[in-house]
């Protein structure tokens, strides 16, 4: 399987302004490219072959005084930005065509040079990790790379990318080996909310770290004074990357907290199932803000790409499953509750047990997990 490795990046001013460059220039062929194709399409004209696209607006465009500067960086980043395009057209006409599943997906948008995030990617062709540790790039040098650990295997490709707190990341593609951990019998469902981030079939409760919510203050100060700075000046600049990085913190906090968390669950049960959970309509309530804090999304996927790894069942349980209506110990309907109902007890005479609302939905979608596995439509 393939996993991505991010280790922080230090490059120095100089590297930092041919890095600059070559964000430019990928960005420059990936609006070419869309342009020209857009162009085509608007005249009636067939769809330009990939290859075709890459002589026009690559190999033909550095012979011309416009874009002769396109020669200032490895070819292997404008290559690659194109190729980004290609996948991205080929993704919009597979969700048109009902090819792709889940949500539809728009067509390529015109990169803008005001976008805080830059990225390039390069293949193997582009780069070499050197022996004394530093990552080096065509026609950018020798970087110098903060190892968290070692990496299993030789990447494939690298992702050279700056954020909006002016941050730099070395992201590494690795064909990895499966790391299979010793087999048990014990499965755990997952009910997924607010007051407690999770709550497991087992009983046990992860309080939500709300992590957004405890640098709102901080936060608050932070943008009155970007408000203040005046438009294009230095010093609004400067507000902003600290608002940036006072963001990043809080998204690095929530992603070590769910990398964590879903390493144990992994790690302690054989089997786990998650329900899946409406966040973009969810985004647009009331607890829009407490909803995008939490992350869900973020912390299943998790779940699914490690139980991949290390040979554990993962399934997810559809949204529309009544896992707070139904009895966990007799399987009795009892209908939808309020938000307000934490605790109710089973109407059938014969079971009239007592349930926690957020620990029975947890074991209902254990149950239903189970069967889905049974039935063979889990999805890993």
């Amino acid at each position: 399987m393939q996993l991505r490795y991010n280790f922080r990046v230090y490059p120095k001013p100089g590297q930092r302004a041919a890095l600059a460059r070559a964000f430019g220039c990928a960005r420059v062929v990936f609006n070419d490219g869309l342009r020209a194709r857009q162009e085509a399409h608007a005249a009636g004209l067939p769809d330009i072959k990939d290859t075709d696209l890459q002589k026009q607006v690559i190999t033909a465009a550095k012979k011309t005084p416009e874009r002769e500067w396109l020669g200032e960086v490895s070819s292997v980043v404008l290559v690659q930005s194109l190729r980004d395009l290609h996948v991205a057209y080929r993704n919009f006409f597979a969700s048109v065509s009902g090819k792709r599943k889940g949500p539809k997906i728009a067509p390529p948008r015109f990169k803008s040079r005001k976008d805080r995030k830059q990225s390039i990617r390069l293949t193997i062709n582009g780069f070499t990790l050197r022996d004394n540790g530093r990552l080096y790039v065509a026609k950018v040098g020798d970087l110098r790379v903060k190892w968290s650990r070692a990496l299993p295997s030789a990447p494939t490709s690298v992702t050279i990318t700056m954020d909006a707190a002016g941050r730099y990341w070395a992201s590494f593609v690795i064909d990895a080996d499966l790391d299979i951990l010793p087999e048990l019998e014990t499965g755990t469902g997952i009910d997924l909310g607010l007051n407690h981030f999770a709550v497991l079939a087992d009983g046990r409760k992860v309080d939500s770290p709300k992590f957004l919510r405890r640098a709102e203050k901080k936060l608050k100060r932070m943008q009155k004074a970007l408000s203040r700075k005046a438009k294009g000046s230095r010093n609004r600049d400067k507000a902003r990357k600290k608002v940036a990085r006072q963001h990043a913190r809080v998204a690095d906090r929530r992603r070590d907290f769910h990398h964590k968390l879903s390493t144990q669950i992994i790690r302690d049960n054989q089997a786990v199932y998650a329900e899946t959970l409406a966040v973009k309509g969810l985004g647009r309530t009331r607890l829009a803000k407490s909803v995008h804090d939490a992350g869900w999304a973020q912390c299943v996927n998790m779940l699914e790409y490690k139980a991949t790894k290390h040979g554990r069942t993962f399934a997810r349980v559809d949204r529309l499953f009544p896992s707070s209506q139904v009895c966990s110990a007799c399987g009795h309907r009892d209908g939808p509750k309020p938000l307000r109902v934490r605790a109710w007890v089973c109407p059938q005479l014969s079971c009239r047990a007592s349930h926690d609302r957020d620990h029975n939905a947890a074991k209902n979608v254990l149950i239903e997990g189970r069967r889905i596995v049974a039935a063979g439509r889990a999805e890993t």
